[in-house]
């Protein structure tokens, strides 16, 4: 009875149409959120430049607009040919949401390595070349499934970026458990840091979760 209910849902095109419409709202918003965010950090502290989470604010902003802008047209995306631009459109925002949310760890990783007096330079070099191998071989699964659609290159392509999403959960639990617990050994005086404890914390999970779930959907996928 449920998989009938269910076979019912899948095979209609107007709830299709229904969900991704309300996606496209919703990264819509989160999108919108983000610019109005990032303009309010410019307008207060223009002169700080672009620290990170300006720039935070900035990739979530595109992250969120490119998602919008796909499922809000999601009927002209799944009839576009060759299929690697199909599967570009779908798989970009993927890796610059990873990108944002490692950017967020690299905050944090930053801010226990200071805290504990550990090396920090190396950090940001380390971020930007795991982000830059990233890129590069997402790139190459694109431009050979352009030339040859192979479904093993297919395949492989979800294998990697299912492996990115497992490193970016466990990036989150490592260096987001790492501050919890840092943080958590300080005595909390005041509301403001029991707020930035809760706030560690939360993200920290939930993150971890997404990035988890995430990889266990493009791992069912295949």
């Amino acid at each position: 009875m449920v998989g009938d209910w269910w076979q019912d849902i899948n095979d209609s095109t107007q709830w299709q149409d229904g969900v991704f419409y309300t996606l496209c709202a919703a990264y819509a918003l989160v999108s919108a959120v983000a610019l109005i965010q990032l303009i309010r950090i410019e307008l207060r502290v223009p002169e700080y430049g672009w620290t990170t989470q300006k720039v935070f604010h900035l990739m979530n902003f595109i992250v969120n607009g490119v998602r919008a802008v796909v499922f809000g047209f999601h009927k002209q995306v799944f009839i576009m040919h060759p299929k690697a631009l199909v599967l570009l459109l779908l798989d970009l925002p993927g890796l610059l949401f990873f990108s944002t949310f490692t950017l967020l760890v690299l905050f944090w990783a930053e801010i226990y390595h200071q805290a504990r007096s550990l090396p920090s330079d190396m950090l940001r070099v380390f971020y930007i070349s795991v982000n830059a191998a990233m890129y590069f071989i997402q790139v190459c699964i694109w431009v050979y499934l352009w030339i040859d659609d192979n479904s093993v290159v297919e395949l492989i392509g979800k294998i990697f970026i299912a492996v990115v999403s497992i490193l970016a959960a466990l990036s989150f639990l490592v260096y987001g458990g790492r501050l919890f617990f840092m943080l958590k050994r300080f005595p909390i005086e005041s509301k403001g840091r029991r707020k930035k404890l809760h706030e560690v914390g939360s993200v920290t999970a939930i993150c971890f979760t997404c990035f988890l779930i995430r990889c266990f959907v493009v791992s069912l996928k295949q």
